[in-house]
């Protein structure tokens, strides 16, 4: 048997210890150089929201993130900053004249699918910030809703990225199946294009979706849907309220809760693309920047999430996502076809 001075098990050691730390920095260099790699591609618009975000879990669950800290702090920023720069494409003209034809339905469906959503999530035992941010987005705009309201909220990256990952999830079933189920049932343009408003969570779904269907039924889905993202102003600025009364007398501070004055500028950059044209000629400029901004935080997002943080969330936030959306998307099928809500 060799045995070994404690001089030769002093020099094995370093000599181990240095082949783990040339290990670990090629590692690391490894990480960063795909992580920088991938925020290009992200920015480029070359990839969708949805692969961005995949792509950021595959990373986070894979690599050891090598800028955790500075990460979260510019997924923040981002995150604002897109949702204010997406107001460059919405035109309150078009909007008003949709909202306006189905304002009382819309606020109804809305607030009964918080209701239902709120319902749901004590009855699945979802935590009470992530149950909210899956059905606001169920309720009105998908992920813009979930961006909007996630820092209102104070959302944990967790809760933001097991909730847009629902939202992208049900939005690609949506894009398949919507337009055979509409098929199937001989739909005109204008209920397939209000169904798909109704129903499907993100504008640029519905986009898709109805496209496939017609030219008619881009023109309600588009309109309606974006009447229903306006719904994301009140929403916020009531939910930033309650949480600052439900706090005021709390051990949390008042400066802690965030009021959402992106989404005051985000308000300002829809009046502006609607009412001042003078400056149109960088409005749909902007409107890119936004969603290419958009596209970089959700890979951020996802990249800061790892096992540990993903085992804590469970399969309880999907069961309410997919439940919510189905009833959702039945109820609102089913008024249509029997004429209870239509343009």
């Amino acid at each position: 048997m060799t045995t070994f001075t404690d001089t030769e098990r002093s020099v094995r050691f370093e000599r181990l210890q240095l082949t783990f730390n040339q290990f670990h920095q090629r590692a690391s260099g490894r990480a960063k150089t795909i992580f920088l790699v991938a925020v290009v591609l992200a920015s480029s618009g070359l990839i969708s929201p949805p692969l961005a975000l995949v792509a950021g879990l595959i990373y986070g669950l894979t690599l050891a993130h090598p800028y955790q800290a500075e990460s979260k702090q510019l997924a923040k920023f981002l995150l604002q900053a897109s949702v204010v720069l997406l107001g460059f494409g919405m035109n309150l003209g078009q909007v008003m004249r949709a909202g306006g034809a189905g304002f009382l339905y819309t606020a109804t469906g809305i607030s009964l699918t918080l209701a239902l959503g709120w319902i749901s999530g004590r009855l699945i035992k979802v935590p009470q910030r992530q149950s909210f941010l899956i059905s606001a987005g169920t309720a009105i705009c998908g992920g813009s809703a979930i961006a909007a309201l996630g820092p209102v909220m104070s959302a944990s990256e967790e809760e933001m990225a097991v909730s847009l990952g629902i939202v992208f999830v049900l939005n690609s079933v949506a894009l398949i199946f919507f337009p055979l189920i509409g098929n199937a049932l001989h739909l005109t343009q204008t209920q397939f294009g209000l169904w798909a408003a109704l129903a499907i969570h993100d504008t640029s779904s519905v986009v898709g979706a109805s496209a496939k269907y017609g030219n008619l039924a881009l023109a309600v889905g588009t309109t309606v849907k974006l009447a229903r993202a306006l719904w994301i102003v009140p929403l916020s600025l009531v939910t930033a309220a309650v949480n600052r009364r439900r706090n005021a007398n709390t051990s949390q501070s008042k400066a802690s809760i965030q009021w959402p004055w992106f989404i005051l500028f985000f308000s300002v950059a829809a009046i502006l693309n609607t009412y001042v044209p003078v400056f149109s000629i960088f409005y749909p400029a902007l409107n890119r920047l936004g969603k290419a901004g958009l596209i970089v935080t959700l890979f951020l997002i996802g990249s800061g999430i790892n096992k540990q943080t993903l085992g804590r969330v469970g399969a309880r936030p999907l069961i309410q996502g997919i439940a919510l959306w189905v009833v959702v998307a039945l109820a609102s099928l089913a008024a249509i076809t029997e004429g209870l809500v239509h343009l």
